[in-house]
Parts: C-alpha cells; structure tokens; sequence
C-alpha cells in the first residue's frame, strides 16, 4: 500500500496494518464450471457513500450469491463506489481498482488514488469494499485489538519453545473465528468468489469488459479473475505481483526475502545524514543498529513499542521511499527513550474493529491449505532466521491458518489461456512482493502478459517513484491500450527534488 493513501484506508479498517464442519462446495472444481455464462443484470441505484472519506464518490449496493455453487441461494452485499468520468465522450469504460491487502476496503480507493487526469477522463473509476470488508458483509472473529495485532502479526520467535507458545495462541484464535457469529461466511470469503463478485459489477454496470489495477494482493485477485473470465477483461495492470499460487505460506515467507533486498536503500538513506538520524554513519551501522533495537524491544517495550511493532513499523515504512525520514525519526526516538513521530496521534478514534483481521485470515486462510505441523513452522523459524536474519524468523512463525479448515473449492490455476491483455509492473527491490514471485506469475501468464520491470525499490511500483518510464508505461496503455511489444526495463532515475 503506499503511504499517501494507506494512513486514510487505516483509520477505515480500524487496525494497526473456518468453522470445523464447512462442507465442500457441490462442485469441486468451481473455475471449471461455465465461468463465462453473464449474469443478469441488477442495475446499480447510486446515493451518497456510507462513510465521510467518500463524500466526493457515489455508492451502491448490489447484492451477490454467498455461495455460487448455489447461485440462487442465500445473498449478501457488496458496496461499489464511482467516481465518474468527466469527460463522457472521450470514455473507454470503466477501470476497477482493488489496493490489495487482503482485507483492506476498496470504497475510497478512487478518490484516494490520484489517478492522472487523462486516465480519470478514459473510465468511470469503480472501487469496491471485497466480500467480508468494510460495507460489503463484513466479518468479524471477535477479536480484541490484542488478539487483531497477534493473529495478524505473530511476535517474531527467538526458539522452537516460542513457536509452540504461538501455536496454541493461532490455534485459540482460529477456534474463535469459527464460533463468531460470522463464521458461516468464512468459507465463500475467497479469492475466487471475490473476483466472481467482479463480473457481478460488470453486469451491473451494463458493459461487457472491465479495466482493472491491482496492488499488491490485488494482482492475485486480477489474475484469478482474468482466469477464470478472461473474455471478460479489458486493459488489465498487475502492480506488484504475488505468486501464481497467491498469499500461501511461501509468499509469506519470501517477505524475509523481500526485507533483505529493500533494507540497503533505507540504510544508505539513514547513513548519509549520521548528524541527522544518529543511527550510523555507514549501512552496516544501520543495520547494526536494527539488530540492537530489535533484540532490545524484545526484551522489554519502549514507548509502546515492543519488537512486533518495530518490525512491523520498519517493514511498512522501507515500502516507499517517502518514509525513510519517519522511520529514521523513530529509530533514533526509541534508541533514545523519547516518544516516536506521531505517538500523541489519536487515530481514527471509535471502537476498535476487528475486520481487517478476521477478513485478512479468512482469506488467506480460505484460499490456501497451510501447513499443519507444528516441527514445519519450527523448521521454517530455524531456516529462515539464517537465511533472513532481518526479518526470516519473524513471518515464518506460526499462524491461525494452521489450523483452519481445507479450502471448501481448489485453488484457481494460473494459465496463459486467454487474450493478451495484461500489463505486470514491478519494482527490482520489493520488500513485500519481490520480484522472484512476480517472475513466476509472469512465466504462468505466458504471451497474455508482458512485464515492465523498474530499477527502484518499494512496494506498488504505479505513481509511487519517481520513475517516468515504469509511471507512463501503466498510464499509455490505459489511456491508449499501447503496451511493450516485449518485457521491458526501466533503469534507474533521478529522484524528484
């Protein structure tokens, strides 16, 4: 998520960033049913938004089969918003944004995201709160802000001891889920049934193809829908790509990878100014340093902060290059035992809100078969705290999907079958989609795709840097439908002063 918007999506989702007996869907195998056959249509009635952070959008509500292998069963609802072209006679259609996650609402994303004007005038811009978000059905596991930060964020285990005191909090966790009063939703909150609830849009919308942008975990859901409809798809842009097989237990653990790679741009930032930031005057200080706090935040909290929340906030921040100077500020802050930036914030205020949790978990958990062992995660611990000292040990450790039901249809395969309509942009040093996994779903796309990769570092590549050539890339082909006849590279740029 990148951070001129993330602080807004926050205070929505009202967070710090199933059930044993869930039958098998009636058919297997979903994507292999006639996937193509439109839906009828339910014309959308537009009316003003339900929160305040959309006043400059109209909303509405369709509502969308809770489970399509029974189509004409119960329903529940989803919130699309609009923001409308201008310019009507220069309209292509509508482009579809979804920013990733998953568990993060999709209703603000289009007056959040500032598009170029050129784009705006190209496409109604239509953004949704994803089933089980927001205003769209939303779950809950009842979960306390506590239990919302540990089953979303484990603490990083320092020995195999560590990770069985994890299991049984994931397991506790993942038993609440599937005895809250939404735990008969948690099997259709899926990748697959989100991107059925996609076509839902566009039949309602009245047009035959959608264009779509997604981020980050939002690549995963654009590929599961240009798979399963993939005549269904207009100008489609992957930015930031998980792998073919989504947000599993590999594309967890690739983020220690992930960390390692982007980590040296923030520490020759923080070196450069050692006056400044007083955290070291080469990167292998910062580095250094990281270790210090970290092992030290372990040990005992410091203003709030505790090592959770400092590998946390390290990892949000390192995603753009705009949160350097906070994070180097926070660093010094908690070195220092004085309060970080923004620690007298209120927040969004209200009650707390376990939504981004439960809807986090019942995706990722839904959409794959995790790992059951316990010895595998105290493997993984073990291995990855070597290979990825950072960063490795700390999202290999167990998690509540360990313990979740099998997945009630399989997972959607990846294919090349289809048009050639889809545009991958990634960036060379992606902390939390690195670029080894976006190869791979680029390999699984086949001729449909054709991947523009940039010399810069951060998560979400599209009007984040300030690289020109990765930026008018995504622009051009859904302002003009040009795409690079090959795979392309965009060298590194200057950044902006």
């Amino acid at each position: 998520m990148r951070r001129t918007w993330l602080a807004a999506l926050a205070v929505t989702v009202g967070a710090a960033a199933v059930t044993s007996g869930v039958s098998q869907m009636a058919t297997a195998g979903a994507p292999s049913r006639s996937q193509e056959g439109a839906p009828s249509r339910s014309p959308l009635r537009w009316g003003a938004c339900p929160s305040p952070t959309e006043a400059t959008l109209r909303c509405a509500r369709l509502a969308v089969p809770l489970d399509y292998g029974h189509p004409d069963g119960r329903t529940i609802d989803v919130e699309v918003s609009r923001l409308a072209s201008t310019k009507p006679a220069e309209k292509r259609g509508v482009l579809l944004l979804n920013p990733g996650g998953p568990g993060l609402p999709g209703l603000p994303v289009p007056a959040l995201l500032k598009l170029p004007q050129k784009v705006r005038d190209r496409y109604d811009v239509i953004g949704f709160d994803p089933r089980g978000v927001g205003q769209s059905t939303p779950l809950t596991c009842g979960f306390t802000s506590a239990q919302g930060e540990v089953a979303a964020n484990p603490p990083n285990p320092g020995s195999a001891a560590d990770v069985a005191k994890q299991a049984a909090t994931a397991k506790s966790l993942a038993a609440q889920c599937a005895t809250s009063k939404t735990a008969d939703l948690l099997p259709h909150i899926t990748t697959a049934n989100t991107a059925r609830d996609m076509d839902r849009i566009r039949a309602a919308l009245g047009v035959p193809k959608i264009s779509y942008y997604g981020e980050s975990y939002g690549t995963y859901l654009g590929a599961v829908y240009s798979t399963l409809f993939p005549r269904r798809g207009d100008r489609v842009v992957l930015d930031s790509s998980l792998p073919p097989e989504g947000y599993d237990v590999a594309a967890l653990r690739a983020q220690g990878t992930g960390f390692e790679t982007r980590f040296p741009d923030f520490a020759k930032f923080a070196a450069a100014a050692p006056q400044q930031y007083h955290l070291g005057s080469t990167p292998a200080a910062v580095r250094e340093k990281y270790f210090q706090l970290a092992a030290r935040l372990d040990r005992e909290s410091v203003q709030g902060y505790d090592g959770t929340t400092f590998r946390v906030v390290t990892a949000g921040a390192i995603r753009d290059d705009s949160g350097f100077a906070y994070l180097a500020a926070t660093w010094h802050a908690l070195d220092t035992d004085q309060p970080p930036p923004g620690s007298g914030d209120t927040g969004g205020g209200g009650a707390y809100s376990d939504n981004y949790p439960a809807a986090y978990l019942g995706v990722i958990c839904g959409d794959s078969r995790w790992p059951t062992a316990l010895a595998t995660y105290q493997h993984n611990v073990a291995v990855d705290r070597v290979r990825h000292p950072m960063y490795g040990a700390f999202v290999a450790n167990i998690r509540p999907c360990a313990f979740w039901p099998a997945p009630a249809e399989p997972k959607v395969k990846i294919t090349d079958r289809g048009p050639s309509n889809v545009l991958m942009v990634q960036n060379l040093r992606d902390p939390a989609t690195p670029l080894t996994g976006a190869l791979r779903t680029r390999r699984a796309l086949g001729e449909r795709a054709r991947m523009v990769t940039i010399d810069q570092g951060g998560h979400v590549a599209y009007l984040t840097g300030s690289n020109a050539c990765g930026n008018d890339a995504v622009t051009d082909y859904l302002v003009t439908g040009k795409r690079p006849a090959h795979d392309s590279y965009c060298p590194a740029e200057p950044a902006s002063p």
